[in-house]
């Protein structure tokens, strides 16, 4: 079977535009992702039937297995899910949840404190960015949903929390990957003797999106700023619908489930913590392994680098179950009801699981149409390095838009801007590095194929387009921000400068927002 490559051809564009187009304006993701890999197989096989009905076949089953064996990373994130969805459904069935809400309801005194508790809990969880939105999204869900926050706004603090934190956060999965990809940049161009880790932290105040992202985020929390469609959403949780349930249950959802009525607090932080904390062990030692068979000495960031994400946070999910078994076998929650709850919980987790195979599927379309590279190629030409910073945040912004990938856009946009620095300012590397890394985060966040959406969307039991659609306009004032922060810094090589730019159109948005866009 051979394939067509589109790398040099805008035509790598349309099957990603095709099903992120008719996702939003049709909201039936499922049919519209699977529009655009059927486009993409097309436009690779030339046009035949035959052939793209089997390389599409190919794609899907390589999602489970390929030449090399098992793919364990879908795997294990899949099986995550599953698990996950089983310990939401046991928590919920133990009381715990109902108890954490009773607890929240005396302690925690209005909206604005659950927000930022769930802002909080969001910010400490930077381990990786789909735990981050799974396991935060369970434990604040009963707490918002007690003071009528909407799942839409519950998934916006999930996601403006996780890809923001885990990319300027070193001890993460993000931010092994990102010095890894750095540390070899900087080889390549002869900076050998800098020090990665050190480089890496430089790199933080230059990242204007991830940074104002979560200012943002904590001026939309105590200013109560409901814009666009969020709005609609918060107005009809005030009346007690918390999600559109015109369009069926969000996934996650376990409304029928029996809540015993001796619930205890320590019924939910019990399997949650231990979930936590066998899976920063299950990295760490991962990582360990992997160092010591190459013969490294062991460091935290190297073990981050090479840690197993996807296994470490399957088993620690599993320890997180046999806690909440654990849970319900002490308050003598009938047998039946704990393998109703185990059952319900598993299958509430489907919709999200199709949603993500699919969109799996696409990007494997999209990487062998080489979209990424299209758009790399974008930004070949002279043009002025005080424009450079801005240029990569946005083509870094579409990359990861159109492929719903933020760290493959790191791995090819980073060389390019690194590349692109050498050969005009070697000075402002780091600067354009940074806006590879914030302009990915924002595709990232306004993609309806990036996985990290969908299960920010999955934590919060929120509808999938109800999040991305809900999140757009929030993403965009930051990226406009971030667009003239980057624009003042490439004129005047100044980072503090970028900053002071972001920070005062930051405080005029918000302040805009708070006259033009009261709470509801």
């Amino acid at each position: 079977m051979t394939v067509i490559s589109y790398a040099d051809s805008v035509l790598s564009l349309l099957p990603p535009v095709v099903a992120i187009a008719l996702a939003i304006i049709t909201r039936r993701v499922l049919i519209s992702l699977g529009l655009g890999i059927v486009l993409g197989g097309l436009l690779l096989n030339q046009f035949s039937p035959l052939a793209t009905g089997e390389f599409v076949v190919s794609r899907v089953k390589g999602l489970f297995w390929s030449t090399e064996g098992a793919n364990s990373w879908n795997l294990y994130i899949l099986g995550f899910l599953i698990v996950l969805g089983m310990i939401t459904a046991l928590i919920t069935v133990s009381g715990s949840a109902r108890a954490f809400a009773d607890w929240a309801k005396l302690h925690i005194r209005n909206k604005r404190d659950a927000q930022l508790l769930t802002m909080f809990l969001g910010c400490v969880v930077f381990i990786d960015d789909y735990f981050n939105s799974l396991v935060v999204g369970t434990v604040a869900r009963p707490v918002t949903d007690r003071y009528y926050i909407s799942r839409a706004k519950l998934a916006y603090l999930l996601d403006s929390t996780a890809a923001p934190v885990c990319v300027i956060s070193p001890v993460s999965s993000w931010g092994a990957y990102i010095i890894a990809l750095i540390g070899g940049i900087l080889t390549a161009h002869g900076f050998a003797d800098s020090g990665h880790l050190s480089v890496f932290m430089q790199m933080i105040p230059m990242n204007f999106y991830a940074i104002f992202s979560l200012l943002f985020l904590l001026c939309v929390v105590l200013l109560g700023l409901n814009i666009g469609p969020m709005r609609r959403h918060e107005l009809n949780a005030l009346r007690g619908s918390l999600y559109d349930e015109s369009k069926g249950l969000p996934p996650g959802a376990n409304v029928d489930l029996p809540e015993a009525s001796t619930g205890k607090i320590a019924g939910l932080f019990m399997p949650i913590g231990v979930l936590v904390l066998a899976t920063l062990y299950f990295m760490l030692s991962s990582g360990a392994e992997a160092l010591a068979s190459v013969g490294s000495e062991f460091s935290l960031i190297a073990a981050f680098e090479k840690t197993d994400v996807s296994s470490s946070i399957f088993l620690g999910a599993v320890m997180g179950l046999a806690v909440a078994l654990g849970v319900n076998l002490v308050q003598r929650v009938e047998h039946l009801v704990i393998l109703k709850a185990m059952v319900q919980g598993a299958r509430s987790m489907l919709p999200a699981i199709y949603i993500l195979l699919f969109a799996w599927t696409i990007a494997a379309v999209i990487g062998e149409l080489e979209t990424g590279k299209f758009m790399a190629s974008l930004a070949t030409g002279y043009i002025p390095f005080a424009f450079l910073p801005a240029l990569m945040f946005v083509l870094a912004g579409l990359t990861a838009f159109a492929t719903g990938t933020s760290w493959g856009t790191f791995g090819i946009m980073l060389p390019i801007a690194a590349d692109m620095a050498m050969g005009s300012h070697a000075g402002m590397m780091l600067p354009m590095l940074a806006s590879v890394l914030a302009g990915a985060v924002f595709g990232d966040h306004c993609s309806p194929i990036s996985d990290t959406t969908i299960l920010s969307s999955t934590g919060a039991s929120c509808h999938h387009i109800d999040h991305v659609v809900t999140q757009l306009p929030y993403a965009l004032i930051v990226a406009v921000i971030s667009f003239a922060g980057y624009l003042v810094l490439g004129f005047t090589e100044s980072v503090g400068a970028g900053l002071v730019t972001c920070s005062a159109l930051l405080l005029f948005c918000v302040m805009w927002l708070k006259v033009s866009a009261p709470s509801p």
